[in-house]
This record gives C-alpha cells, sequence and structure tokens, in this order.
C-alpha cells in the first residue's frame, strides 16, 4: 500500500515550457480518499520553492483548524467507537475503555488534541506510575500502576494518536518521543515435584482434584480450563480440544475463542487424567460443562473462583504463595526437564511460537543443555 503523503508534502519540477512547478497534497477527497494534488508556478526554482513552502503552509493550517473541534477526550472516545472496539477482541476493548476513562481522560481530557505535547504524555506516565491505583485496599500497597500496565497505556494512546496523525487532525504522533518504562522481569515460580502431591491431596479434600489435576498436566489458562465442556473430552485419542475460552466483562462471564489461532488446539494427556474427568462427569452426567459450579450446579465455574480456590488449596497443604498461572509454568518446566522438545511443549501451550517458549523457560532448557554437555562429556572420554 502507498503511504499517504501529509499535506505540504511535493515536489519541483522544470517544465517544458521552462517555468518551475511545484506539486503538493492539499488534502484527501472524503468520498474516495484520494490525494487533492495542487501546483504552483514559478518563473525559477526558488520562486516555486518558495510559493511551495506558503502553500504548503496554508495547507496545514486547514488542517489544523479542524482539530480544534478535539480535546483529548473527545477524540480517544471517537477513536474508541470507529476504530478499536469493533476491530479488537473484547477483552482488549474493554481493557482500553477503562484506560481511556479512568486513567487518561481524568488527567489530560481536556487538552486541545493539537496541543497535545510528548511532554504532556511524559507527565501522564510518571503519574500512572506514583498515583495510577484507583482501589483504596491497592493504593494502600503501592499507590502506583505497574510498569507493565503503563506500557499497555502508551500503546493504546499511541495507536489512538497515529491514527489521528493519518486524518491530518495533528502533525505528528507525540507518543513516538515518550520514554516508556522498561519491564521489570519478575522471577518465575512454579510447583515443585515434592510439593505436588501434597497439593493434589489437598485439592482432592475438597472435591476438585480432577480439575485441578488436569491443570498440571496441560497447563491451560484458567479462561480456558473453565471453559471446557465435556464434548472437548476425547477418551479414545486421551486428547482435549481447547477452542474457547471465559472471561469476566463487566461482571457477566462471556465465551470467546482464545486469543490467539495457536490457542486453539488439540493436547494430549495422560490415562490419568481421562480416567479423572470420567469420574468427575459422572457426577454430573447431564451437564454440558466439564466443572460445573458448585453454586448453581448448571453454568461453569467462575474463572476467579478456580484462583480462590487455589489459594485455598495451597494454604491447606501448607505451601507457600504461587499464582494460579504459575501451575502453567510448572507445566512447562516439568514438560522440558524431562525430556520434551521445546516446539512440543510451545504447541501444548498454544504459543504462537517456540522461540518464544524457548525465551521464557530458559532456566528449563538450561539444565538440559547442562545434561546435555555432561553426556558429550562421557562420550569424548570414551574416545581418548
Amino acid at each position: 500500500m502507498a503511504k499517504r503523503r501529509a499535506n505540504g508534502e511535493g515536489n519541483i519540477r522544470k517544465r517544458s515550457d521552462g517555468r518551475w512547478e511545484g506539486r503538493y497534497t492539499a488534502g484527501y477527497n472524503p468520498d474516495t480518499g484520494k490525494r487533492i494534488v495542487k501546483n504552483v508556478l514559478g518563473k525559477t526554482q526558488a520562486e516555486a520553492k518558495g510559493k511551495l513552502k506558503a502553500a504548503v503552509e496554508q495547507a496545514q493550517q486547514v488542517d489544523m483548524i479542524r482539530t480544534d473541534d478535539y480535546t483529548v477526550a473527545s477524540w480517544l472516545r471517537t477513536w474508541y467507537e470507529l476504530y478499536s472496539k469493533p476491530n479488537v477482541r473484547p477483552s482488549t476493548a474493554e481493557y482500553y475503555r477503562r484506560s481511556i476513562e479512568q486513567h487518561v481522560i481524568p488527567r489530560i481530557g481536556e487538552i486541545k488534541l493539537n496541543r497535545l505535547t510528548s511532554r504532556d504524555i511524559q507527565k501522564l506516565y510518571r503519574d500512572l506510575q506514583e498515583n495510577g491505583r484507583l482501589r483504596e485496599v491497592q493504593k494502600s500497597k503501592n499507590p502506583g500502576l505497574s510498569n507493565a500496565t503503563v506500557r499497555g497505556i502508551h500503546m493504546m494512546l499511541h495507536n489512538a494518536l497515529d491514527r489521528a496523525a493519518k486524518e491530518r487532525l495533528i502533525l505528528r504522533n507525540p507518543t513516538e518521543d515518550c520514554i516508556i518504562p522498561k519491564l521489570v522481569k519478575q522471577e518465575m515460580k512454579i510447583l515443585h515435584p515434592e510439593d505436588m502431591g501434597a497439593y493434589l491431596q489437598a485439592a482432592d479434600k475438597r472435591g476438585v482434584l480432577p480439575m485441578f489435576y488436569l491443570e498440571l498436566v496441560s497447563g491451560l489458562r484458567k479462561g480456558e480450563l473453565v471453559a471446557l465442556r465435556w464434548d472437548d473430552l476425547d477418551t479414545a485419542s486421551r486428547t482435549i480440544s481447547v477452542s474457547k475460552q471465559a472471561a469476566v466483562r463487566n461482571g457477566e462471564i462471556t465465551i470467546s475463542r482464545p486469543k490467539t489461532e495457536t490457542s486453539v488446539r488439540r493436547i494430549s494427556i495422560p490415562q490419568e487424567a481421562v480416567d479423572l474427568l470420567i469420574q468427575e462427569h459422572e457426577k454430573h452426567p447431564d451437564n454440558p460443562y466439564m466443572f460445573p459450579s458448585p453454586k448453581t450446579g448448571e453454568e461453569m465455574y467462575h474463572p476467579d473462583s478456580v484462583v480462590n480456590l487455589h489459594k485455598k488449596i495451597l494454604k491447606d497443604a501448607g505451601l507457600e504463595h504461587i499464582r494460579f498461572y504459575d501451575l502453567r509454568h510448572t507445566f512447562a518446566t516439568m514438560a522440558l526437564q524431562n525430556g520434551v522438545d521445546v516446539k512440543t511443549v510451545s504447541s501444548m501451550l498454544g504459543h504462537y511460537d517456540a522461540g518464544f517458549t524457548l525465551r521464557t523457560y530458559t532456566h528449563a532448557t538450561r539444565q538440559a543443555q547442562d545434561e546435555a554437555a555432561e553426556k558429550m562429556g562421557a562420550f569424548m572420554e570414551q574416545m581418548m
């Protein structure tokens, strides 16, 4: 696709009649989207260049007059409704909406769009890092938003202002000059092999062993786990089909396809997991969900309920706290350390490529490399 010329971009050439012509983009036809090209003429190159400069400035002023109708707040809401919400996943749209309404508009929403500077945005990021949290309980522990959250807001603003620049509402995107917070890599935690027995026993006592056993042998995301239906299990081939996920939107559970196509996958599970799932299904044979909510008996588990159950199981077993998501890390780490190749683990996790898996679980693959080095060393000793 050809790059659109900004108002004022043009060139100068000498015509066959001896005069110099400067051509420039004066705007775009609102109906067809085609460029409106105008020209200026001069007897000399310098004269044509001067006229072209004046015409460019006038064209830019015409564009900038239109932007007086927009504040940052009005543009972000326009961008969200027209360009973002219809084209992104519901979870992403909700994330953008909250970022706009709760974090950006209260701080810089009243600034005119064509007056917004990179300094205004940089101050926004600093304030979010220092005072961005909204809940009082969270504020007392840490009043600022994480670097990862601020980076997410930056990407949203970058996209919104990039669209404004393409529509000639601003001359350039001010986020281009901002310095965004660096990601702080957190230490990965896992459920260690020596603790798995106690963890699974505690899950069994609470009547949820099939769910958490499946989690440890598959590494499913919590939304994928609770969205499983009985017909997703193939007992003959011992596989689970992952084609949907549950998420909470405005207090209600919604079902959608996973975030990427690589997340739609078929996972092999051990026979022990199949047997446990069959036993679970026998408790509620008419329910389509693999793990019905104990509260309603009909709907699926609430994703947050699974997280809370995980916390209780850890407490019952006397184990240190790790996140539910760390069970996914546990599966990947144990699989890699027990000889499963990276590509297979990547496909089971639903990662977009094996390189991402390799970078994420360097600690696990490092152990495998150490073992390979020892084996090669032993082999080479026999050759000497």
